[in-house]
């Protein structure tokens, strides 16, 4: 079976859509296997989305986006510094 990715929207409805099923009493092996991702995925999205709104969802996503494209920045900039120091010591 092919690996599919999930938007952060898509997790928070099929989250929601799980608690509405699990509350009118089917298990949880159903609900997952209808949604279509497994039990392990289930508990893992409940960790990170558990609570949140579609909105901030999204939200979430971008920030940590942004995070990681500003440590690749923070990465490349140190190194140029380092770079520089050395050639500036005259250690090359």
């Amino acid at each position: 079976m092919a690996r599919k990715r999930f938007t952060a929207e898509k997790i928070v409805l099929m989250l929601r859509e799980a608690e509405v099923q699990l509350a009118n009493g089917l298990d949880l092996s159903q609900v997952c296997r209808n949604l279509g991702f497994s039990t392990h995925s289930y508990y893992r999205w409940r960790k990170e989305y558990g609570g949140m709104k579609v909105d901030q969802a999204k939200r979430l996503k971008e920030l940590e986006q942004e995070n990681s494209r500003l440590k690749r920045l923070v990465a490349d900039l140190s190194l140029d510094k380092a770079i520089l120091k050395e050639v500036a010591e005259g250690n090359f």
